[in-house]
């Protein structure tokens, strides 16, 4: 038990910002007492990804000492100001690991492999197309994503650099370095994968310099936030073939508008912010619930904390 946390027999546990029965259920599963916002909760589950109405209810209900957020990246929330040390704060990351980790290596193959090009082609066009079986890969970003990439990229025998803040070790990575060597990870990586949360350090992370620092033949991959990336230097790198190509499920700005640049390049490919949906994650919020409400009642570590000084 961690110092400052009690175990909690049966904790009053409210929704909102209205019903769900699937979050009550999970509540109830994890041996949690489901109540209003109007009976006095000590914890709440909001479901909205939206933070409309949250300081609002978190004003008229003071006992709430925990509140679990449904989203994986939190930037909105934290940029209203709303995030406090007075309470426990939890999100999603992490929960929507595997089906955020499975759409970034499809589009990976997918680029790899001229899938854009092809898919829009209306003759049978040339041989072309590569392998990622023993190629270079570098993933900027260390959390959960990033862990179970790693797993899906071992039948590939890729050799993985993974970028993070704090370079310790990660199962399955051929080396990890810090952020303060990534243009040394960029350089001969066919491969760039971004999972990483977008915080005002991150933001434009990869710019004109960092995309000069990847080879000619590199695919860009961004599953993370849109602002990680500065979209001007992209198409500029995209038009002139200073890049391979960029399969994007997130953008800047987001939704992408209509006739932007990036729709008509070839060597770009766009997924709507698909790559989990909300059949995919409901059931993983539940379990992300059902499973602090039990580490509530033990008195333990909540997971997915969110740390208010670096934003995630």
């Amino acid at each position: 038990m961690s110092a400052g946390q009690t175990p909690t027999a049966r904790p009053r546990i409210a929704v909102g910002p209205g019903p769900a029965d699937w979050a009550a259920e999970a509540i109830r599963r994890g041996g949690g007492e489901v109540v209003s916002l109007n009976g006095d909760p000590a914890g709440l589950v909001w479901t909205d990804a939206r933070a409309d109405g949250l300081r609002e209810v978190l004003a008229a209900c003071r006992g709430i000492a925990w509140v679990q957020l449904p989203q994986a990246g939190v930037e909105t929330v934290v940029a209203t100001g709303i995030i406090d040390r007075q309470r426990r704060w939890t999100s999603a990351k992490g929960a929507y690991a595997e089906p955020v980790a499975e759409h970034a290596l499809a589009l990976l193959l997918a680029g790899l492999r001229r899938l854009p090009e092809r898919a829009r082609a209306r003759s049978w066009g040339e041989e072309a197309g590569t392998s990622l079986f023993g190629q270079p890969v570098t993933i900027i970003g260390g959390g959960g994503i990033a862990a179970v990439l790693l797993r899906l990229l071992e039948p590939f025998r890729a050799q993985v650099t993974v970028v993070r803040q704090r370079p310790e070790p990660l199962p399955g990575a051929a080396r990890t370095v810090g952020d303060d060597r990534l243009h040394e990870a960029l350089a001969g990586a066919r491969a760039v994968l971004l999972v990483l949360a977008l915080t005002p350090r991150t933001r434009k992370l990869i710019g004109r310099a960092e995309l000069a620092a990847m080879g000619h033949d590199a695919w860009l991959v961004n599953v993370a936030r849109g602002g990680v990336v500065d979209t001007e230097a992209l198409v500029e790198a995209l038009r002139s073939s200073q890049i391979g190509g960029a399969a994007l499920d997130v953008t800047d700005p987001e939704p992408l508008p209509t006739g932007h640049p990036l729709w008509d390049l070839p060597n770009c490919l766009i997924t709507p912010h698909t790559a989990y949906t909300e059949e995919m994650t409901r059931p993983l919020l539940a379990r992300r619930i059902m499973e602090n409400i039990q580490r509530l009642r033990a008195g333990q570590e909540l997971v997915g904390q969110v740390d208010p000084d670096l934003g995630y």
